[in-house]
């Protein structure tokens, strides 16, 4: 076991020395070459913020409206028949937006439920098994330069679906 531990604490650190070492065999001038790449970085940093600002700052308005709390009323009355427990609905939509947003409300969730209910059980698989898909399409879309999304969103939303299939499938069976 302490062997696992050693290795995966010096995994990142290995990877870097080694590109280092590539770098230095192959004659390339890494320390530019990193400079060059943190400069490309920032740049693509300030071109995303505008996005990353409006996604969070639309979160925190559905947050403070009131209207996730709406939602999860009402849409509890429908996912209720198919096992997804209605207090879970607010937590699967802002994780479409913003996951650190997500976050927050997970761990209200914790405070309100417990970690090993079931209502914890779901929420804590289902953070692992979707995506947030508004801001991955807004921004990366953004940066690639991407027109036609064609099919991204539909497959996206039938993804996450799946996804919160899954985790009320799984806590199912780790709670018998």
């Amino acid at each position: 076991m302490q062997w696992f531990l050693f290795l995966s604490d010096m995994m990142i650190p290995m990877v870097i020395f080694g590109i280092v070492c590539y770098g230095v065999l192959r004659k390339v001038d890494v320390y530019d070459t990193f400079i060059q790449g943190a400069n490309s970085g920032f740049h693509t940093v300030i071109k995303i913020m505008p996005t990353m600002i409006a996604l969070m700052v639309a979160v925190g308005i559905l947050r403070a409206s009131g209207f996730l709390e709406l939602l999860s009323e009402m849409a509890g009355k429908v996912s209720g028949y198919i096992g997804f427990p209605g207090e879970l609905v607010p937590l699967s939509v802002v994780k479409m937006f913003s996951s650190s947003a997500a976050t927050g409300l997970l761990l209200d969730l914790y405070k309100e439920f417990g970690t090993d209910s079931e209502i914890g059980l779901i929420a804590s698989i289902s953070m692992a098994c979707t995506e947030t898909i508004f801001y991955t399409i807004s921004v990366y879309f953004m940066t690639a330069k991407v027109r036609k999304s064609r099919y991204t969103l539909t497959g996206a939303l039938l993804a996450t679906a799946a996804g919160l299939a899954a985790s009320v499938a799984l806590a199912g069976w780790m709670k018998s």
